[in-house]
């Protein structure tokens, strides 16, 4: 039974049969790459991050999240996630890309960052305590994929409306999410300003001027922190070869990716792995403003109303 207000637990089974094979929860522990977080974790299916006790920072994409009871993450797959705060225990909800498919709903209008409150906490604790008892009763059925998908559907359109629903969007922010979504889907082959525009069929000036209202900077650097972002993410949660790393973003040879790198975070890619690695007390090693690949922003351009504190 679930009790209103109560945290859910935060020790659920990870395994992935079944009715839960698209759909699981599980404890924040259950994330990390190693006990101690000793570096980010390339996150790999969407998440929620509720937590549940204890207060510390978090990191997102390198950006530190304070965190305590009632905090909540909304973590797309592909970012980075480091939780090093032994204090801070979470219930995680996580899926893939099809777990939301033929449903109303839209996941990216849930906040990054979001500190819960009142009633609107109790019901997101309810929430996401029915969907990991549920998750754990009925992972070996199949017929469970239902009440699962619209236990996350409901979950999901609560927090959209309790953090005001989504706005209305100026014509030069709907640019802005055109561009963005074809970045995603592009920046590992160019970083031409031209050939988005060409995709896109609009001019070059009409997407600087939208990046210029929106973030105030021209869309070739929106673009080239996109594939630093990228860059930051595998230097720090993987072990791939800084060399491997730069060909798959499109450079040719490893001194224009040490180049790029240098000039986008201010540090080799080599000092920024072994920074990551190794962090010193009290300080965040981190590019200079990354774009977020969901929200399509950096997290320090987010209105005041969705920026962590």
């Amino acid at each position: 039974m679930v009790f209103s207000g109560q945290y859910p637990p935060a020790t659920v089974s990870t395994a992935l049969p079944s009715a839960a094979a698209e759909i699981d929860t599980l404890g924040l522990a259950g994330l990390a790459g190693d006990p101690g977080w000793r570096r980010p974790v390339l996150v790999d299916r969407d998440l929620l991050v509720l937590t549940t006790s204890g207060h510390g920072d978090a990191e997102l994409d390198f950006e530190p999240i304070r965190c305590r009871p009632g905090t909540l993450l909304r973590v797309h797959a592909g970012q980075v996630l480091r939780c090093p705060c032994p204090q801070l225990d979470a219930t995680v909800v996580r899926w893939n890309a099809n777990a939301l498919r033929g449903l109303d709903v839209d996941p990216d209008a849930v906040p990054t960052w979001r500190q819960l409150a009142g009633e609107d906490e109790d019901a997101v604790i309810n929430e996401v305590s029915q969907l990991a008892v549920d998750c754990a009763r009925h992972r070996t059925v199949p017929a469970a994929r239902g009440l699962l998908r619209h236990q996350l559907a409901v979950l999901l359109l609560r927090l959209t409306l309790a953090g005001g629903g989504p706005s209305t969007s100026r014509p030069e922010e709907a640019t802005f999410h055109r561009l963005c979504r074809e970045v995603e889907r592009g920046y590992r082959h160019t970083r031409r300003v031209e050939d988005y525009a060409a995709r896109l069929g609009c001019s070059v000036r009409t997407l600087t001027r939208a990046c210029l209202a929106v973030t105030g900077r021209s869309a070739k650097q929106v673009i080239d922190e996109r594939v630093a972002l990228q860059a930051s993410r595998l230097l720090a949660a993987t072990d791939e070869p800084i060399a491997r790393i730069g060909r798959g973003l499109g450079f040719s040879e490893p001194t224009n990716f040490g180049r790029f790198f240098t000039r986008e975070t201010g540090t080799s890619p080599g000092a920024f792995r072994a920074a990551r690695e190794q962090p010193l007390p009290g300080q965040v090693v981190r590019p200079r403003t990354l774009v977020e690949p969901s929200l399509d922003r950096p997290l320090n351009a987010l209105p005041d109303a969705r920026r962590p504190r």
